[in-house]
């Protein structure tokens, strides 16, 4: 699985003009399944993000989590982030997760997410959203979490 993830002091995620999510400060997490990924992928994902120190402490260095701040998690599908650019001006999204995959795994981030997580807020799979945001620093990391490798047969 792939995630964008970006410290904010707040994010939205609008679908027609609806306001559907948002948070004050804490970490948007633009999320990607991709083919062959499961739920051990999101799981160790999510992992990851939680214990990610990316928040200053009280000397002002990045050694603190989101779960240490207490800040919230905008989680917003975005299958592309498996683009792939290398063959021409057209990105393939072939790596992506088939909607059906994505979908189960989204909802999956999400619903572990929520069990670890206080301040869980999220997009729709699928739709055309608009997100806002206010970067903080700005800090943008970008994550992935690949499944084994298992030779064709």
């Amino acid at each position: 699985m792939i995630a964008l993830l970006q410290r904010v002091r707040k994010a939205a995620v609008e679908i027609a003009g609806e306001a559907v999510g948002a948070i004050d400060a804490g970490l948007l997490v633009l999320v990607c399944a991709e083919r062959g990924d499961g739920p051990a992928e999101a799981d160790k994902l999510l992992d990851k993000i939680l214990k990610l120190r990316v928040f200053a402490d009280e000397a002002g260095k990045m050694n603190r989590s989101v779960q240490d701040v207490g800040g919230g998690l905008l989680v917003v599908s975005q299958f592309t982030l498996a683009a792939d650019t290398a063959g021409g001006n057209r990105p393939s999204f072939s790596a992506a997760a088939p909607a059906e995959d994505g979908r189960r795994l989204y909802e999956h981030f999400l619903a572990q997410a929520r069990a670890r997580h206080g301040r869980v807020e999220c997009g729709r799979f699928g739709a055309d959203m608009q997100v806002s945001l206010v970067n903080d620093g700005p800090v943008t990391i970008p994550m992935r979490i690949t499944a084994p490798y298992s030779a064709p047969k």
